[in-house]
């Protein structure tokens, strides 16, 4: 294992350490460690936190800030966070109109998501994505695993919070973000963990994973090395044929690379992918194309199809400013 660290025990206290001072002017951590937060809260908004295990980075501390979330929870890597974390986190960011949870569909941080929004004093909502369509059940989850969309609800209802939606609206719309998000995967290589220091799976030179989950969980099958029109037809039909009639409102791409993968070749990506979609009908509104969900060192992408209606869209151009995503600001 090659990697830049001192020890594996130290790493994410290390990270977060020169995270959260790299972005001092967005951004802090908490004096205990347990959460990240946006440095100027907005009273009366009502505050978004999500979080989850680390090396999924940007995803969530670098989407903290204006059009985004109000606080993230860092777990240990590919490892949830614990109650207490959320708890301590909605005390410290909640500023009168609640708080809502964003959870991706992972048993551990649905559960520990669960008992921290028991555990709370104030008013918590919460909203769980599930927008892989690779498998229903795995090692990691009951139903569809929740992935690179998260993101887009994350910033559809960052948008949203900022005009001063309430609680209960903002739910409903989170869910109808998600309910249009649908994503597959693959891997060419996978990930290593710091604490074991060797890949989590064996492939060989060959070889990819279809349809493998962020923490580097089987997918639907191993398979051999396709060309980049190959695997985005298989992908993206996939997708078309899962979202059914949704796919005929103006449609938000996403090429997420997952850590290993170069911009170039999420770039070959995308325009293998934008073709398929556009041979189906598919109206391509909206682009967005990077590494912002990922899972350590692994190589390979994500491709996620979101429709989107007149309100959707609105919010996902709404100004952010975040470490990972900023526009319109």
């Amino acid at each position: 294992m090659k990697k830049f660290l001192n020890s594996a025990d130290t790493i994410l206290e290390e990270s977060l350490a020169g995270f959260s001072a790299a972005h001092s002017d967005i951004l802090t951590l908490d004096s205990s460690k347990k959460f990240i937060q946006r440095k100027h809260l907005k009273p009366g908004k009502v505050a978004l936190i999500s979080g989850g295990g680390s090396g999924h980075e940007p995803l969530h501390g670098g989407f903290i800030g204006h059009g985004m979330l109000d606080a993230a929870c860092p777990g240990q890597v590919f490892t949830s966070p614990t109650p207490d974390q959320m708890v301590e986190t909605a005390a410290a960011v909640d500023t009168g109109a609640g708080c809502l949870f964003i959870v991706k569909n992972y048993e551990g941080d649905v559960m520990n998501f669960d008992m921290g929004a028991e555990m709370s004093s104030g008013t918590v909502e919460q909203i769980i994505t599930n927008d892989d369509i690779a498998v229903e059940d795995s090692t990691y989850t009951t139903g569809r695993r929740g992935v690179a969309g998260t993101l887009v609800v994350e910033k559809v209802l960052g948008a949203a919070a900022e005009e001063g939606i309430p609680l209960e609206s903002l739910k409903k719309l989170g869910e109808k973000v998600n309910g249009n998000a649908r994503s597959l995967g693959v891997a060419l290589t996978s990930c290593t963990v710091p604490a074991a220091g060797k890949p989590t799976f064996d492939i060989g030179e060959d070889e990819m994973e279809f349809g493998v989950g962020i923490h580097g969980e089987p997918g639907r099958r191993r398979d051999k090395l396709k060309t980049a029109d190959e695997l985005a037809d298989e992908i993206c039909n996939a997708i078309v044929a899962d979202m059914g009639t949704r796919a005929k409102q103006p449609c938000l791409l996403f090429v997420n690379g997952f850590g290993g993968t170069p911009s170039m070749e999420l770039y070959v990506m995308y325009h293998a992918a934008r073709k398929v979609f556009e041979k189906h009908g598919v109206t391509i509104a909206r682009s967005l194309v990077g590494s912002l969900v990922t899972s350590l060192d692994m190589a390979g992408c994500s491709i996620t199809l979101v429709a989107m209606d007149d309100e959707v869209l609105k919010y996902w151009d709404a100004p952010v400013h975040t470490a990972a995503l900023r526009w319109g600001m």
